[in-house]
């Protein structure tokens, strides 16, 4: 259905590798490449994350892209400051239950060793990851104080809406919303760890047979698929392919097309062997999930689907506004130096 709403949530997810706020420049000027008020951004904290962002590359950044990288994160940590120092005036902050609370649901899908391995790819430590999480809570607890908690939808602004895009409502076709897991079977698919074909369909079929078993036990489908799918497109997204019409679903590949039109909404099929549509090659094995099905033809404004859906969205709009604008108050109260951004245009000879 067109106003599906569908919301990725990920537990690791791509984190901010900010030092711990509040510390200060103890060094020369020109380790500092931003003020916001009284704090200094040091370039320390610019490196971390540039360095994590570049982990794994394929080549150098030309100096431009080194340049605009740099930038984009440094007004990332401006933006960052300013609401921790907002939420400090306010008396806005995580408390340590609330912390603790995300760490725990963050591990709940990993083993011990497998957390690690996550957050050594991310370039960080437990306490690291214990930070990031605190100064994420406190900005979502200004945000929800701020701004969430002053919009309010009412049903005359969801029937209003309703009324202005009604066409929107109208499906032409049956929509089908499914999910998946995927598991590659091609050589070398996951770190080089198969040395040819034949291995690797080996490894890809146990991988799959092991997270159906777990599906069987009464796993979450939307936790395996976020611990183990190796579509990141979806997996961060417990999977979900989201809405596909009819006339799309019959030009998927047979094996997947006959298993989603022999399930019942919240059921799985068992491991289906997935080809290269070009190709016809094989390219590993994916279990589907049925979340639901919305047969042809208007849906009615009394549909809770539809108004939850308007809901959300109006929203999200609203939100989205009043963030806008209360950043920019935050930005205009504030004093901020960007040196960084001055030694660039400097550099350039932009700037006489």
């Amino acid at each position: 259905m067109a106003f599906k709403h569908f919301r990725s949530l990920s537990s690791l997810g791509l984190v901010c590798l900010l030092a711990v706020s509040g510390c200060t420049s103890k060094g020369p000027d020109h380790d500092v490449m931003a003020k916001v008020n009284s704090y200094k951004i040091l370039r320390s904290e610019v490196d971390k994350m540039y360095n994590s962002q570049l982990a794994g590359a394929a080549q150098k950044p030309t100096q431009a892209e080194e340049e605009a990288l740099r930038l984009n994160i440094l007004l990332r940590i401006i933006d960052i400051q300013l609401h921790l120092q907002q939420a400090e005036k306010l008396g806005v902050v995580a408390t340590d239950d609330e912390v603790e609370s995300k760490l725990t649901q963050a591990k709940a899908p990993y083993t011990k060793e497998e957390f690690e391995k996550k957050l050594k790819e991310l370039g960080l430590k437990e306490e690291d990851y214990r930070q990031e999480l605190r100064r994420n809570i406190t900005i979502d607890k200004l945000l929800n104080k701020e701004i969430a908690s002053k919009v309010s939808i009412t049903d005359g602004d969801i029937k209003s809406y309703y009324n202005q895009h009604k066409a929107e409502f109208n499906l032409i076709e049956p929509q089908y919303y499914v999910a998946h897991i995927f598991v590659s079977s091609r050589p070398g698919a996951r770190g080089g760890e198969v040395t040819n074909a034949a291995q690797a369909d080996s490894q890809a079929r146990q991988k799959i047979q092991m997270i159906y078993n777990r599906l069987e036990s009464g796993e979450d489908f939307a936790a395996l698929a976020g611990k183990f799918s190796e579509d990141p497109n979806t997996a961060r997204n417990g999977g979900e392919l989201g809405p596909t019409p009819e006339s799309q679903l019959k030009s998927t590949d047979a094996a997947t097309r006959e298993a989603i039109l022999k399930l019942k909404a919240g059921q799985f099929s068992s491991p289906i062997q997935v080809f290269d549509p070009s190709t016809h090659q094989p390219m590993g094995y994916r279990i589907v999930k049925l979340i639901g099905k919305e047969a042809a033809g208007q849906r009615d404004l009394n549909d809770p689907a539809v108004q939850q859906w308007i809901r959300n969205q109006l929203r999200t709009q609203r939100e989205q506004v009043l963030r806008s604008a209360y950043d920019e108050v935050l930005r205009d109260k504030a004093e901020i130096q960007n040196y960084y951004a001055e030694q660039i245009l400097k550099t350039s000879g932009a700037q006489k």
